[in-house]
């Protein structure tokens, strides 16, 4: 058990369990930052509804400079979904996604993505017995109601998707993979995630949520930074604390603390693209998520004394309260 939930990529459910989902989430970055793509392979099993899926989402710059966000989901007969663990391997439909690479046939009324997209070394999150991966020791947990695990917090690519006819380059870009599986998705939360800051070595996952557990409830937080060959963690399991001001309805700003630092993260949606959420009763939820967000932030060393900024335009990022869907 501790060895599968270490290795986050790999399938951590069974098609047996209803309700349940399980997502991937492989995003793609071009080196200039303007060309992204996440795609979303998974499952979705209820009473009424069960199916395979992938779900995309582009934040594509035009010739005009002009940014815009596209996004679609694709749904696939529960028999198209196909997996192998070692090496790891998921097939749906057409598509193919490995942890070296992810193969793409997509084809909609609105949009036909093809390609195949190399990836080079993964960064791992580091993990123990007692954390096996970002959910800390709650990651042992059965009853809660969704998991969350990172694959690779940052990864060089090689390759491109033709959209459209169009061919879209990611060689020399960044990749990013996380995963996340249960019954639900959070009621309300706060998602953001980039590692295409102005440091090439720097990437960021955090994310704050509403966590039901026993009979009572919780705001749960996890944070990971890597700057350079150092990670920094904030999390609820460490005990360490996060203040989040909600300065608008697309944007919000963090301050967590623990030990050693203090990190102040500022993110703020420009062109959000409306995705589909699981709920217990199937993919019901329909969520807003941008690509090509804004996001700062301070690093200060307590230690050391040291303060290290950056910042980004090409950040994934939710904030999803109860009353949306």
């Amino acid at each position: 058990m501790t060895k599968k939930l270490a290795k986050a990529i790999l399938f951590q459910g069974n098609l047996e369990k209803k309700p349940y989902f399980e997502g991937w989430y492989y995003k793609q970055v071009s080196n200039d930052g303007k060309q992204i793509i996440s795609l979303i392979p998974g499952i979705s099993l209820s009473e009424t509804d069960s199916h395979s899926f992938v779900q995309y989402i582009m934040t594509i710059h035009g010739n005009d400079n002009k940014k815009r966000t596209e996004t679609g989901y694709i749904s696939y007969p529960i028999n198209s979904f196909d997996y192998q663990q070692e090496p790891f391997q998921l097939k749906i439909g057409p598509n193919v996604f490995t942890e070296s690479k992810a193969v793409v046939r997509l084809t909609n009324e609105e949009v036909t993505i093809q390609g195949t997209v190399e990836f080079g070394e993964f960064t791992p999150i580091k993990h123990s017995l007692l954390t096996p991966n970002i959910m800390g020791i709650f990651a042992y947990f059965p009853m809660m109601e969704c998991v969350h695990g990172i694959v690779s917090m940052n990864h060089s690519l090689t390759g491109s998707f033709n959209v459209n006819g169009a061919k879209i380059d990611f060689s020399d870009g960044k990749g990013y993979i996380e995963r996340d599986w249960g019954k639900t998705f959070p009621r309300e939360y706060v998602w953001i995630q980039s590692n295409h800051f102005e440091n090439n070595e720097t990437s960021l996952f955090f994310s704050e949520a509403h966590i039901p557990f026993l009979k009572t409830a919780f705001q749960g937080f996890i944070c990971n930074l890597v700057v350079g060959k150092k990670e920094y963690r904030f999390a609820t399991y460490h005990r360490d604390s996060c203040k989040l001001e909600k300065v608008s309805e697309q944007s919000v700003k963090i301050y967590l603390e623990n030990k050693t630092a203090k990190l102040i993260i500022e993110a703020e949606i420009t062109d959000p693209g409306e995705l589909v959420a699981p709920t217990v009763s199937g993919m019901q939820k329909v969520i807003k998520e941008e690509l090509g967000g804004n996001v700062k932030i301070e690093l200060y060393l307590k230690k050391e004394k040291t303060l290290y900024k950056d910042e980004t335009t090409s950040a994934g990022i939710e904030i999803v309260d109860h009353t949306e869907g």
